[in-house]
């Protein structure tokens, strides 16, 4: 059975503030997107020409398949944000670019787009209607030149191109208008090369899970919170309400249970899940809890870095949640405890703190901590299937699914509406909201 995923991988700019995503895509054994992160060895296509039909027939294989996935589910997952794909001769031929929305999609090409005349006519017939265009692996050759008035985006790869050269480069690019995204930052040594040379954006895995160091904060989403205000002030709360709203933001689920587990309300049970806990604290304790949060977080407006790993948890715990529904006979921890995996991950990124001391804190399963800490145990594959989708990891993800008795050709559609999912409730509980005594 041939596997085809399709992975988001983010953009991010010099502050570390998240610009798009690159769209990674994987099919008939072919990896496209930039630089490959599959640890397989895989590479893109990287010359396909008229005289070289088996590779253009593989393409065509890869492109289609990849093609009928995206006409049934741009609208969930591919709005709102900048995506960055690259388009094979096979998918610019197919029109594909016009799924998207002109102002959400960068065409990314590549040399086997470039050699392609009639590939080429297509790219600039896109770059005319108003389409961002990147390319790939760029070098000021006569056949990049001439595309010169139609680039927006010059994408280099720092794995493996010379400080020197990659600097010409950058230097050049900069004096022509053109943005530089550093590309395959896998390490720190290079993320820093690429800061030093003032590249505009950086992409990768490092990039990817790098801890901003602005992004240190216990600050909470203000509007969900004024929503939880509304509904822990009702004549009636309705509990299932506030245990929804209290899911969504990965540092209010660890504050509800630290404070529901603390000497204070030390019982012989200890709550482990979000539900244990409101009933723990009661509504009267509750209220309290969540005016004095409300207080002390007025002053503690989130950061958009912040902001991003918020979302980020969301998304985990969505895919972890769902992904638990596919694996009875391999894990022994509830969909709760899956949810808590996703959602609990960046919490390093959100308390400042090492993750064995966050997780000290609150109760959670044995299960969930080896995971999160080690990878150990089924969990722990579970979360290593999550962490591999994001990286693109093509090899890896095969595996781990395999023996979690995941079906493969689930993952991508699971991932996407994961993040469709996200983004709908995203979009919810970061809308203005009232407080309980206006209109409302």
């Amino acid at each position: 059975m041939n596997n085809k995923y399709i992975v988001r991988q983010p953009i991010k700019d010099r502050d570390s503030n998240v610009i798009g995503y690159e769209l990674l895509y994987y099919g008939e054994n072919q990896a496209f997107g930039a630089d490959s992160p599959s640890s397989s060895g895989e590479t893109n296509v990287s010359t396909t020409s008229a005289s070289n039909a088996p590779a253009f027939r593989n393409d065509f294989a890869a492109a289609n398949a990849i093609y009928n996935f995206l006409t049934q589910n741009t609208d969930k997952a591919l709005t709102g944000t900048l995506n960055f794909m690259t388009f094979t001769p096979t998918l610019l031929m197919k029109s594909a670019p016009r799924l998207f929305k002109k102002t959400e999609l960068v065409i990314q090409i590549e040399d086997n787009v470039i050699i392609y005349p009639l590939a080429m006519n297509f790219v600039q017939k896109f770059a005319k209607e108003g389409y961002k265009i990147a390319v790939n692996e760029f070098r000021f050759a006569p056949r990049y030149l001439a595309l010169m008035d139609k680039i927006h985006y010059i994408k280099l790869n720092f794995s493996t191109t010379s400080v020197t050269t990659l600097s010409n480069i950058i230097e050049l690019a900069h004096s022509m208008d053109k943005k530089c995204i550093a590309t395959n930052i896998t390490n720190e040594e290079l993320y820093n090369c690429a800061i030093n040379l003032r590249a505009d954006a950086l992409e990768g895995t490092f990039v990817a899970e790098k801890l901003s160091s602005k992004a240190h904060t216990s600050g909470y989403l203000q509007s969900n919170f004024f929503r939880l205000i509304v509904a822990i002030t009702q004549d009636e709360p309705d509990i299932d309400e506030i245990e929804q709203l209290v899911s969504q933001d990965a540092s209010m689920v660890f504050g509800l249970l630290r404070m529901a587990n603390s000497v204070y309300f030390s019982s012989k049970h200890r709550s482990t899940t979000i539900r244990q806990a409101i009933m723990t604290l009661g509504l009267g304790q509750l209220r309290q809890w969540i005016y004095f949060l409300s207080a002390s977080n007025a002053e503690n407006e989130i950061d958009p870095s912040s902001e991003e790993f918020l979302k980020l948890s969301f998304l985990r715990a969505n895919f972890c949640s769902v992904l638990s529904d596919y694996t009875q006979k391999t894990l022994s921890i509830s969909k709760g405890d899956a949810y808590l995996i996703g959602m609990f991950s960046t919490l390093g990124c959100l308390v400042d703190a090492p993750m064995e001391e966050i997780l000290a804190e609150v109760p959670v399963a044995d299960e969930v901590k080896d995971a999160l800490l080690y990878q150990k145990g089924p969990a722990g594959k579970l979360y290593s299937l999550l962490l591999s989708y994001e990286r693109a990891d093509w090899d890896r993800i095969t595996t781990l699914a395999d023996e979690l008795h995941i079906p493969t050709n689930l993952l991508t559609s699971l991932y996407f509406d994961s993040v469709d999912r996200a983004n709908m409730i995203w979009a919810r509980i970061t809308a203005p909201a009232h407080l309980p005594d206006e209109n409302v």
